[in-house]
């Protein structure tokens, strides 16, 4: 008989301790393993946006089993409101298709008036008050530069403006643009009479005194103030008549 035979009782405590000792790191993974997973699971949830199995395993211990915690919580979120997707070799969270017909949320969109667009509206609305329809050539001609067909389209498509005819008088027919019964009601005026004066625009801040809005009197009317008119006068020179200032060459015909 050997001596492991005759004294077993004295491996037992051997073994015991061992097994205390497997258990512990059983434990011990286990915990690594469930710390992992809630790390992973938290970078999914802060990232801005997809991310790659390379950044996810950067933020883990060395040889950390990535795609076995991450097939986890694909299967943890599978019937969740949020799931665990792979799109283009990334990988996030997303809300269940099932529910995207009970989350869409409809809200206005306010977009704001470019200053031409502003301007432009204040010039069709003053000349509409004084009963004159504005064309787009009259409109460039009193704000000092050229409009792009994009800013009457805006207002147009907002509803605040519309053609009114065209002017036949002139080469081209251009339309005619006019504001509408929506833009009164947007603006809350009754009539275009209520129109505030230039002065009142200036006081609450919303025109400057630049030449080109000088020209205009209380409902829009252009009228070139004297001033004005004297220094285009003087720079541009004396308006002259082509065919009086032309020489004569009704002179007789040499015999």
């Amino acid at each position: 008989m050997t001596s492991e035979q005759e004294h077993p009782e004295a491996d037992a405590p051997v073994a015991a301790a061992e097994t205390a000792i497997a258990a512990e790191d059983e434990v011990a993974a286990a915990r690594s393993r469930a710390q992992q997973l809630r790390l992973v699971e938290a970078l999914l949830f802060a990232a801005p946006g997809l991310l790659r199995i390379e950044e996810i395993a950067r933020r883990l211990p060395a040889g950390a089993p990535v795609e076995d915690l991450l097939q986890v919580l694909e299967d943890q979120y599978a019937g969740r409101g949020v799931n665990v997707v792979r799109i283009a070799g990334k990988i996030g969270l997303r809300t269940a298709p099932d529910l995207a017909g009970a989350l869409d949320i409809e809200m206005p969109v306010t977009r704001k008036l470019s200053r031409a667009a502003v301007e432009t509206l204040a010039i069709v609305a003053y000349q509409h008050a004084e009963r004159k329809p504005v064309t787009r050539a009259e409109i460039e001609e009193i704000r000092g530069v050229s409009i792009s067909k994009g800013t009457l389209d805006q207002l147009m498509e907002a509803g605040w403006i519309k053609p009114h005819g065209y002017r036949e008088n002139v080469p081209g027919r251009p339309a005619e643009w006019v504001t509408t019964e929506q833009f009164l009601v947007h603006f809350g005026l009754d009539t275009l009479a209520q129109l505030p004066g230039v002065e009142e625009l200036r006081a609450a801040g919303l025109l400057d005194r630049r030449p080109g809005v000088d020209q205009y009197g209380e409902q829009g009317s252009l009228e070139l103030p004297p001033a004005l008119g004297e220094q285009a006068e003087a720079e541009e020179g004396p308006v002259v008549d082509d065919d009086a200032a032309a020489p004569s060459d009704d002179r007789p015909a040499p015999a």
